[in-house]
């Protein structure tokens, strides 16, 4: 047997995601989907295969050099593209003595190559084409004799006959190269629509109860995704493979773009975290960073989701069911004394993370930046309160300038006592989980190297639970003593750093607030900007404000805005 996969296209449906990937290139469970056919074909019994190129050919040809396989493996460039007669023209001398095989490369099936094949070998007719009942794609007539009657859905047909669609898959002999021109584009559509014009007939294999699908839109991609990888989710999860449907749930997400979902088969649950298709070949995307800092953490011990299954290109990743109460709702729920106890379990097992965490920390698993940095606070903190929070949000006419040597000052006292380890960014009571007593860390792939007191003034300043400031100076103490204890901290210098990651982080909240809730349009979070304004206020109040006045009056001059908004 020998075998013709059709993998020249441009992809068009799948912009801009083809712009810089071949779609026979796209993954499911980490595998490109060419790789998947050619497995099919090997296990069919095929020989030789031979892969029409055009669109990003040289991506195809050095995946396919790099691969070991069974049959004789070959591509072959069309300078043009040839369309699917011309390639198979295109090819003449590659099949010369036996039927040809042809299969889409941007269709996922289980249907069995060679029963296909051997069907093709039982009858005499020059061609046949597997079909199948898919309403959206019913476009040829077939005869209840299975013999296909013409490709226009409008023409009429005998009343026997029943509209199907073509899977993409067919065999022929070499008696349709008569019907395709012989040279430049072609579409073996017209070639076999000329053939039954001649009176040939072409035979239909008519295939039930089987998988197919076309992976060339975005949405058939990531439906083909799911169903490829969430049963393997259930199967590495929890030792074997549903036996029943895969039941998807979308739950809802916080601030970022991505997707949640809670899926259950037989009586388990696992959720799955979609990303978006990869946007750019090479560079590191959140979906990278989340994989790679997730798998590192649970491996040295912190309590954060075991990652079971994840396909980076299309953004999949199916994780461990952490439940839906968040510390958010867990804190609120108790009195002060509880609540106060749980903080400090919570800080504990943040220590843990954080010192374990550090060790052996790749910075390249990172996507934003490798550490926090002096250049990252004034760009992502400071400067994005002032256009996101102070213009974009409350419309005040502010001159960045005269807050940038503050800015500065700031970004030195943030990190002139840092106490260095893995650093989560985004510590607070929504992305921490409290199951059953268990506490977990979630969303984690902002994470990087860099002061413990930013992650700690993330977990104690948080808006969505306005801890007592009383409350809040005791954990910080109870922090700084732990620290001590395990790595031998001086607490003052601690708790100095803290104060100013304190100020960066309020100004970070503020800016993400006004973001989300303006350009995003997400008003919730707008509800937790006064509250985010008044810890700052306080807080430049304070010591530290001491050393940063003009941010201190402008902190003031929030407040009087607000009033007078609210007023």
């Amino acid at each position: 047997m020998k075998a013709l996969i059709l993998a020249a296209g441009l992809g068009t449906r799948l912009a801009p995601f083809t712009a810089h990937t071949p779609k026979p290139l796209f993954t499911l469970h980490r595998r490109p989907v060419i790789d998947l056919t050619i497995a099919q074909l090997q296990q069919a019994g095929c020989a030789a295969i031979m892969v029409n190129t055009h669109h990003h050919h040289d991506q195809i040809e050095t995946f396919l050099a790099g691969r070991a396989y069974g049959a004789n493996v070959r591509t072959r460039q069309e300078a043009e593209i040839l369309g699917t007669g011309g390639a198979i023209r295109n090819i003449a001398d590659f099949w010369t003595d036996a039927p040809l095989l042809v299969i889409n490369a941007d269709i996922v099936s289980d249907i069995d190559l060679k029963c296909v094949y051997d069907y093709h070998l039982s009858h005499s007719c020059p061609v046949t084409m597997v079909m199948h009942d898919r309403a959206q794609f019913n476009t040829v007539a077939v005869d209840a004799n299975d013999f296909v009657l013409g490709f226009d859905p409008v023409r009429p047909h005998p009343a026997t006959a029943r509209q199907m669609a073509f899977t993409g898959i067919h065999v022929l002999d070499r008696r349709v190269l008569d019907f395709l021109p012989p040279d430049g584009p072609a579409h073996i559509i017209d070639a076999y629509a000329e053939m039954l014009a001649a009176g040939e007939q072409i035979k239909a294999l008519v295939v039930r109860n089987h998988y197919w699908q076309d992976i060339g839109t975005p949405a058939s991609y990531k439906a083909t995704a799911f169903d490829h990888m969430a049963p393997a989710a259930f199967a590495q999860a929890f030792g074997r493979t549903p036996t029943g449907a895969v039941l998807d749930q979308p739950i809802e997400g916080d601030g970022s773009d991505r997707h949640w979902h809670r899926l259950t088969a037989d009586g388990h649950t696992l959720i799955m975290v979609d990303h978006g298709i990869r946007t750019c070949r090479d560079s590191r995307q959140e979906v990278d960073a989340f994989v790679d800092i997730g798998r590192h953490l649970h491996a040295s011990g912190a309590c954060v989701p075991a990652i079971y299954l994840h396909d980076t290109f299309s953004g999949l990743v199916f994780l461990e069911d952490l439940g839906a109460c968040h510390l958010q709702q867990a804190a609120q729920a108790l009195p002060p004394v509880a609540q106060e106890d749980l903080y400090r379990q919570v800080i504990d097992l943040w220590l843990h993370m954080a010192l374990e965490g550090a060790h052996h920390f790749d910075t390249g698993w990172t996507y934003q930046s490798t550490h926090y940095s002096r250049e990252l606070i004034l760009e992502r903190e400071c400067h994005y309160f002032v256009e996101a929070f102070l213009k974009g949000c409350l419309g005040l006419n502010v001159c960045e300038e005269t807050l940038s040597g503050e800015f500065e000052i700031l970004a030195e006292l943030a990190l002139q006592n840092s106490v260095t380890g893995f650093m989560h960014r985004d510590l607070q009571s929504r992305n921490i989980m409290v199951q059953d007593k268990r506490i977990a860390f979630i969303d984690f792939q902002g994470g990087r190297l860099g002061p413990l007191q930013y992650d700690l003034a993330s977990l104690l300043i948080d808006p969505y639970i306005a801890l007592p400031e009383t409350m809040q100076k005791r954990l910080a103490q109870y922090a700084a003593q732990a620290l001590q204890r395990i790595a031998g901290v001086d607490p003052r210098y601690f708790l100095q750093g803290y104060d100013y990651c304190a100020l960066t982080r309020n100004l970070q909240m503020l800016g993400a607030f006004a973001f989300l809730s303006r350009v995003k349009g997400k008003r919730r979070f707008e509800i937790y900007i006064p509250q985010a304004v008044a810890t700052l206020q306080r807080r430049l109040n304070g010591p530290a404000g001491a050393r940063l006045p003009r941010l201190a009056a402008m902190a003031a001059q929030i407040g009087q805005h607000l009033a007078r908004i609210t007023d």
